[in-house]
């Protein structure tokens, strides 16, 4: 049995990755919450294989004993894995999600990249997957169709979920693109629409939906009270839209098992987010809002062939 940490920080997005990994492991694993400093804006290479960048609280939970395995995400906590393999005497095997520069990018055990990166590179540690690793499992969404079946159960078939994200970097989500969305959802001919918003939807585009999309609706906005209904709106969807601005939305979406309708504005994506929606689109997990009904193709989660992976390579 490995002792496995997984380097969390702020950004959901990758933390979900990594839980997601850890849970298929089916090994116990601990946390190790990761805060920034300033500093942290230096490029890898100068920060090296130091704290440089991180605060003294997670300088004080980064002690032995070392883990058999480290797991990080993101250019930012490579250095702390950096670090913790250093102070292990080099024991510590990494494991690094996202291209992490190329300071130390040959250090790390395995490099999981995804498809639409476009690596080209011919590094034996270096695990090429399609989509996001997630969290979104059969046993999972059989657990939140029952937790929410008084809530989302009561809404008629079809149920379509539609899942909202937000502006990226300089490409920001419009009214108008809010009300391109309102029409797709409505083309599918829903009897019910089941919303659920993120910490990135403008405000504008939440007052749209909730005036536009017809009764009957649940509607969750992210920071409402109670629990996150996320898994639930996926358990119960008959369909599903989602925004095409998060690619771990998107491969959760595709593991779902029903079809999945992308809703990616040409001004909205990024060269790289057009490169993903069309492998996806292209092995069959999703379609373009618009399209014709897709049937798809099966459960995407590469969080399996990831643990596998690492599963082989620790026990050489």
């Amino acid at each position: 049995m490995s002792k496995i940490w997984l380097l969390t920080d702020d950004r959901m997005g990758n933390v979900n990755q990594l839980l997601g990994i850890a849970e298929a492991l089916e090994q116990p694993f601990e946390r190790r919450d990761i805060r920034y400093t300033s500093w942290v804006r230096l490029p890898n290479f100068l920060r090296g294989k130091s704290l440089i960048g991180v605060d003294e609280q997670t300088k004080q939970s980064l002690l032995p004993p070392w883990p058999d395995v480290v797991l990080s995400a993101g250019r930012r906590s490579y250095p702390v894995a950096r670090y913790i393999r250093k102070k292990s005497g080099g024991q510590t095997k990494i494991v690094q999600l996202m291209n992490p520069g190329s300071a130390g990018f040959g250090e790390a055990d395995i490099v999981v990249l995804p498809a639409h990166d476009n690596y080209n590179g011919r590094t034996d540690n270096v695990l090429v997957v399609t989509g996001a690793p997630h969290r979104v499992t059969g046993a999972k969404l059989k657990e939140a169709r029952q937790q929410w079946k008084d809530t989302l159960g009561q809404y008629p078939s079809k149920r379509v979920s539609l899942i909202v994200g937000g502006a990226t970097k300089n490409r920001p989500f419009t009214s108008q693109m809010a009300r391109q969305l309102v029409d797709g959802v409505k083309a599918l001919n829903p009897q019910s629409v089941l919303v659920t918003t993120s910490r990135r939807t403008p405000k504008e585009v939440v007052a749209i939906l909730k005036q536009e999309l017809s009764q009957p609706c649940f509607f969750y906005q992210f920071g409402d009270a109670g629990d996150n209904p996320y898994f639930g709106l996926l358990a119960w969807a008959d369909e599903i839209v989602v925004t095409g601005d998060s690619m771990s939305m998107c491969s959760e979406c595709c593991a779902v098992g029903v079809p999945v309708f992308i809703f990616a504005p040409n001004d909205m994506m990024s060269p790289k987010h057009k490169r993903f929606h069309q492998t996806l689109y292209r092995d069959g997990y999703a379609a373009p809002l618009g399209a014709a009904t897709v049937f798809p193709k099966g459960s995407l989660n590469p969080s399996f062939t990831i643990a596998e992976k690492i599963l082989q390579h620790i026990s050489r």
